[in-house]
Protein backbone atom coordinates (compact mmCIF):
# COMPACT_ATOMS: atom_id res chain seq x y z
CA UNK A 1 0.00 0.00 0.00
CA UNK A 2 3.14 2.25 1.00
CA UNK A 3 4.66 1.85 -2.77
CA UNK A 4 1.38 2.50 -4.29
CA UNK A 5 1.14 5.74 -2.38
CA UNK A 6 4.75 6.56 -3.11
CA UNK A 7 4.55 5.82 -6.98
CA UNK A 8 0.96 7.75 -7.57
CA UNK A 9 2.42 10.70 -5.53
CA UNK A 10 5.21 10.70 -7.93
CA UNK A 11 3.30 9.92 -11.19
CA UNK A 12 1.21 13.07 -9.79
CA UNK A 13 4.29 15.19 -9.03
CA UNK A 14 5.60 14.51 -12.88
CA UNK A 15 1.93 15.33 -14.63
CA UNK A 16 2.12 18.76 -12.43
CA UNK A 17 5.82 19.49 -12.97
CA UNK A 18 4.68 18.73 -17.20
CA UNK A 19 2.00 21.28 -16.43
CA UNK A 20 3.92 23.66 -15.17
CA UNK A 21 6.81 24.11 -17.74
CA UNK A 22 3.92 24.36 -20.46
CA UNK A 23 2.44 26.76 -18.83
CA UNK A 24 5.46 29.07 -17.71
CA UNK A 25 7.33 27.87 -21.47
CA UNK A 26 4.58 27.21 -23.70
CA UNK A 27 4.65 23.92 -25.82
CA UNK A 28 7.86 25.03 -27.24
CA UNK A 29 10.37 22.47 -25.27
CA UNK A 30 7.76 19.27 -26.14
CA UNK A 31 7.07 20.84 -29.95
CA UNK A 32 10.82 20.06 -29.82
CA UNK A 33 11.20 16.28 -28.87
CA UNK A 34 10.56 13.69 -31.96
CA UNK A 35 7.19 12.54 -29.45
CA UNK A 36 5.63 15.89 -29.41
CA UNK A 37 6.32 16.35 -33.37
CA UNK A 38 4.66 13.58 -34.01
CA UNK A 39 1.86 14.26 -31.84
CA UNK A 40 1.47 17.89 -33.28
CA UNK A 41 1.19 15.56 -37.01
CA UNK A 42 -1.24 13.66 -35.88
CA UNK A 43 -3.57 16.50 -34.36
CA UNK A 44 -3.17 18.43 -37.68
CA UNK A 45 -3.70 15.73 -40.21
CA UNK A 46 -7.28 14.86 -37.63
CA UNK A 47 -8.73 17.91 -38.71
CA UNK A 48 -7.47 18.74 -41.78
CA UNK A 49 -9.39 18.64 -45.04
CA UNK A 50 -9.09 15.49 -47.32
CA UNK A 51 -6.64 15.95 -49.81
CA UNK A 52 -7.95 16.97 -53.16
CA UNK A 53 -8.47 13.44 -55.09
CA UNK A 54 -5.69 11.93 -57.02
CA UNK A 55 -3.14 14.10 -55.38
CA UNK A 56 -0.17 11.86 -53.55
CA UNK A 57 0.66 13.06 -50.01
CA UNK A 58 3.63 11.65 -47.86
CA UNK A 59 3.31 9.25 -44.75
CA UNK A 60 6.30 8.91 -42.82
CA UNK A 61 8.31 5.79 -43.76
CA UNK A 62 6.66 5.32 -47.17
CA UNK A 63 8.34 7.18 -50.49
CA UNK A 64 7.92 10.87 -51.10
CA UNK A 65 6.16 11.36 -54.38
CA UNK A 66 7.57 13.22 -57.17
CA UNK A 67 6.83 17.14 -57.11
CA UNK A 68 9.10 19.20 -59.71
CA UNK A 69 8.77 22.86 -59.35
CA UNK A 70 10.36 26.05 -60.82
CA UNK A 71 13.93 27.28 -59.27
CA UNK A 72 14.14 31.00 -59.11
CA UNK A 73 15.78 30.72 -62.19
CA UNK A 74 12.88 28.92 -63.70
CA UNK A 75 14.38 26.20 -64.23
CA UNK A 76 12.42 22.65 -62.76
CA UNK A 77 13.73 21.51 -59.61
CA UNK A 78 12.77 17.32 -58.58
CA UNK A 79 11.67 16.46 -55.35
CA UNK A 80 13.17 13.89 -54.73
CA UNK A 81 14.77 13.15 -57.91
CA UNK A 82 17.57 16.02 -57.91
CA UNK A 83 18.64 14.73 -54.65
CA UNK A 84 21.16 11.83 -56.32
CA UNK A 85 20.70 9.34 -53.73
CA UNK A 86 21.64 11.52 -50.63
CA UNK A 87 19.73 12.52 -47.64
CA UNK A 88 17.09 15.84 -48.60
CA UNK A 89 16.24 18.49 -46.19
CA UNK A 90 13.21 20.46 -47.48
CA UNK A 91 12.19 23.87 -45.87
CA UNK A 92 8.66 25.67 -46.38
CA UNK A 93 8.83 29.06 -45.83
CA UNK A 94 7.44 32.48 -46.59
CA UNK A 95 8.95 35.96 -47.18
CA UNK A 96 5.93 36.89 -44.92
CA UNK A 97 6.30 34.35 -42.34
CA UNK A 98 8.40 35.83 -39.14
CA UNK A 99 9.65 31.97 -37.40
CA UNK A 100 10.73 31.21 -41.88
CA UNK A 101 12.66 34.50 -41.65
CA UNK A 102 14.29 33.72 -38.16
CA UNK A 103 15.34 30.13 -38.66
CA UNK A 104 17.06 31.21 -42.87
CA UNK A 105 20.19 31.60 -41.03
CA UNK A 106 20.58 28.55 -39.09
CA UNK A 107 19.07 26.65 -42.25
CA UNK A 108 22.20 28.46 -44.12
CA UNK A 109 24.41 27.64 -41.37
CA UNK A 110 23.85 23.79 -41.89
CA UNK A 111 23.67 23.71 -45.67
CA UNK A 112 27.17 25.27 -45.57
CA UNK A 113 28.34 22.95 -42.87
CA UNK A 114 26.87 20.19 -45.17
CA UNK A 115 29.15 20.98 -48.08
CA UNK A 116 28.91 19.39 -51.23
CA UNK A 117 28.28 15.38 -50.02
CA UNK A 118 26.07 15.73 -46.79
CA UNK A 119 22.71 16.41 -46.77
CA UNK A 120 21.53 18.69 -48.96
CA UNK A 121 18.92 21.95 -48.65
CA UNK A 122 16.11 22.95 -50.15
CA UNK A 123 14.27 25.70 -49.44
CA UNK A 124 10.88 25.52 -50.87
CA UNK A 125 8.53 29.09 -50.98
CA UNK A 126 4.93 29.35 -51.08
CA UNK A 127 5.12 32.87 -52.10
CA UNK A 128 5.08 34.91 -54.89
CA UNK A 129 8.58 35.32 -56.67
CA UNK A 130 8.81 39.31 -56.67
CA UNK A 131 8.44 38.74 -53.07
CA UNK A 132 11.19 35.93 -52.83
CA UNK A 133 13.68 37.78 -54.64
CA UNK A 134 13.15 41.02 -53.07
CA UNK A 135 13.36 38.81 -49.57
CA UNK A 136 16.76 36.92 -50.84
CA UNK A 137 18.40 40.08 -51.94
CA UNK A 138 18.48 41.15 -48.15
CA UNK A 139 19.02 38.03 -46.59
CA UNK A 140 20.90 35.42 -49.06
CA UNK A 141 21.30 32.04 -49.15
CA UNK A 142 23.45 29.55 -50.77
CA UNK A 143 21.18 26.65 -51.28
CA UNK A 144 18.39 26.10 -53.91
CA UNK A 145 14.77 27.97 -53.74
CA UNK A 146 12.00 26.43 -55.35
CA UNK A 147 8.58 28.74 -55.92
CA UNK A 148 5.41 26.83 -55.46
CA UNK A 149 1.69 28.64 -55.33
CA UNK A 150 0.30 28.05 -51.69
CA UNK A 151 -3.35 25.82 -51.93
CA UNK A 152 -4.48 22.81 -51.57
CA UNK A 153 -2.60 20.84 -54.05
CA UNK A 154 0.63 22.84 -53.15
CA UNK A 155 3.64 20.89 -52.16
CA UNK A 156 3.96 21.22 -48.43
CA UNK A 157 0.36 19.25 -48.73
CA UNK A 158 2.03 16.78 -50.89
CA UNK A 159 5.19 16.48 -47.97
CA UNK A 160 3.03 15.87 -45.30
CA UNK A 161 1.83 19.48 -44.46
CA UNK A 162 -2.26 19.35 -44.62
CA UNK A 163 -2.54 22.30 -42.83
CA UNK A 164 -0.17 24.67 -44.17
CA UNK A 165 1.59 25.17 -41.25
CA UNK A 166 5.14 27.42 -41.73
CA UNK A 167 7.84 26.72 -41.02
CA UNK A 168 7.71 23.48 -41.94
CA UNK A 169 10.65 20.64 -42.63
CA UNK A 170 11.12 17.42 -43.41
CA UNK A 171 13.91 14.87 -43.97
CA UNK A 172 14.05 12.63 -46.96
CA UNK A 173 16.78 9.48 -47.19
CA UNK A 174 18.99 8.80 -49.41
CA UNK A 175 16.23 6.32 -50.49
CA UNK A 176 13.34 9.06 -51.18
CA UNK A 177 11.57 7.64 -48.48
CA UNK A 178 9.92 10.47 -45.75
CA UNK A 179 12.29 9.98 -42.37
CA UNK A 180 10.74 13.06 -40.47
CA UNK A 181 8.74 16.17 -40.11
CA UNK A 182 8.75 19.36 -38.07
CA UNK A 183 6.40 21.80 -37.80
CA UNK A 184 7.76 25.31 -36.49
CA UNK A 185 11.01 26.69 -36.79
CA UNK A 186 14.44 25.29 -35.48
CA UNK A 187 16.43 26.99 -33.08
CA UNK A 188 20.43 27.71 -33.25
CA UNK A 189 22.53 24.41 -33.47
CA UNK A 190 18.97 22.50 -33.73
CA UNK A 191 19.26 21.37 -37.33
CA UNK A 192 22.10 19.00 -37.28
CA UNK A 193 21.31 16.66 -34.57
CA UNK A 194 17.73 16.82 -35.77
CA UNK A 195 18.96 15.94 -39.31
CA UNK A 196 21.25 13.14 -38.10
CA UNK A 197 20.79 9.65 -39.23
Amino acid sequence: MRTRTVVLAALAAGVLGIVAGLAVNGPGPLLRTELGQRAMQGAMSAVAPPAPDGLQVATRGEQVPTITLPGLDGAPIIVPGDSAGRPLLVNLWASWCGPCIEEMPELERFAVEQGANGVQVLGIALDDQAAVEDFLARIPVSYPIAIDTPGPRDSGVQLGNPRGVLPYTVLIGADGRLLKQRIGPFSHGEISGWAAP
